[in-house]
């Protein structure tokens, strides 16, 4: 008995309970966030399946907080196949909800699961053991077109769904897991430069009508406020509405319409309806938490003394990081709408409960930051 609560106490001491505090905090908020732009449903299911995520994805981070990160590398292949197969079978058996255009989801029976949102956590692993082993030669170019295939592979493979935005999400990753390997920023330089002159073949040749009818709203919203341009136009109506202190909570004008006021006002939108009822310093609030989370995260990649670890971090980082900005930038009309949700606020049982997944992997490196730990229970 002893021996157990000495574990315990170990835990207790070493695991970022600023992280795990942060994560839970900013979860519940998106809770309370989810159930006010459901209220008009008059069905509390999606406030449920959201309060069960957050459990049972923060029972998922700190189970896997306690092993070691390298313990997942050295399975390296056991990961790949959990994050891949998954994915592949949404090219046979995959479908696609009310509302979406793309087959992106499995259907369980009892509940759907998307299975981009476990790849993400199981390619920070293995992308990280990529670099990791490969690091002293990252700007050679024979090591670096196989990393550049594998950094590739999630972004071809989502974008073949036909979720743009989850491979954009899986894009920025792999460029900030790149830049914390030491990759010389000509690589960097050059990419963008292909990108700006692959930039209209994309457009006219790959994106299909819809797409860049989303486009095309961006830089004139209010040409289709009845079509393309509704959301968004409504988005900006209720975030107007908030003002400083907002309209109150589950008193939103616009949220408490569901899809006739603002649609995907739960999850794509959930920034607008914080906006609506809490007001500027509502959303503010929102955007503190995350970014609080993010800037840990890069802390906990600073003072790990592990590059597999720091990597690892920073791929977590630039999940956070193209998430937020991609899911505001929607929400405020500077951005064309892609389908990306916040992160911890937006309702979705997969995408939370996966996310955590990443909050896992970035407790573990926080806990395992040192070559060695002495335990409570090892002093006898």
């Amino acid at each position: 008995m002893k021996g157990f609560l000495a574990r315990i106490a170990d835990y207790i001491r070493e695991v970022d309970k600023f992280m795990l505090f942060l994560c839970l905090f900013t979860t519940t908020f998106g809770c309370m966030s989810v159930l006010s732009a459901t209220k008009y449903t008059g069905s509390p299911k999606q406030f449920i399946v959201q309060v069960l995520s957050m459990f049972v994805g923060c029972g998922a981070a700190i189970f896997i907080s306690l092993f070691d990160y390298k313990t997942f590398m050295k399975r390296w292949y056991v990961v790949a196949a959990v994050g891949l197969i998954p994915v592949l079978l949404t090219f046979f058996i995959g479908f696609g909800p009310a509302g979406t255009d793309d087959k992106a989801w499995l259907n369980l029976g009892f509940t759907t699961f998307q299975p981009s949102e476990l790849l993400k956590a199981c390619f920070m692993i293995t992308f990280a053991l990529h670099l990791s082993k490969v690091k002293e030669k990252i700007n050679e170019l024979k090591t670096l077109i196989p990393v550049c295939i594998h950094g590739a592979l999630p972004v071809v493979l989502i974008h073949m769904q036909g979720d743009d935005g989850t491979a954009l999400v899986f894009a920025v990753m792999v460029i900030c897991m790149l830049w914390a390997a030491d990759l010389n920023y000509k690589y960097f330089i050059i990419a963008l430069a292909a990108v700006i002159v692959l930039a209209p073949v994309i457009y006219f040749f790959i994106m299909n009508a819809d797409q860049q009818a989303r486009i095309q709203t961006m830089f004139d919203i209010d040409a289709d406020i009845r079509g393309d341009g509704w959301q968004q136009y409504r988005g900006r109506v209720a975030l107007a509405n908030g003002g400083f202190w907002g309209q109150g909570y589950l008193k939103g004008s616009l949220t408490q319409m569901g899809r006739a006021g603002v649609p995907e006002g739960y999850n794509d939108f959930i920034f607008v309806t914080i906006g609506e009822e809490l007001g500027f310093f509502g959303a503010a609030i929102a955007l503190l938490l995350l970014a609080a989370i993010t800037l840990r995260t890069l802390h906990v990649a600073k003072i790990t003394n592990d590059f597999a670890g720091k990597i690892i971090c920073v791929g977590f980082f630039g999940w956070l990081l193209a998430q937020i900005i991609m899911n505001i930038g929607m929400c405020l009309s500077v951005l064309p709408v892609i389908g990306v949700t916040l992160p911890f606020f937006s309702a979705g049982g997969t995408s939370l409960s996966c996310l955590y997944l990443g909050v896992g992997l970035v407790l573990s490196v926080y806990m395992h930051k040192n070559s060695r730990t002495v335990y409570l229970h090892e002093l006898r």
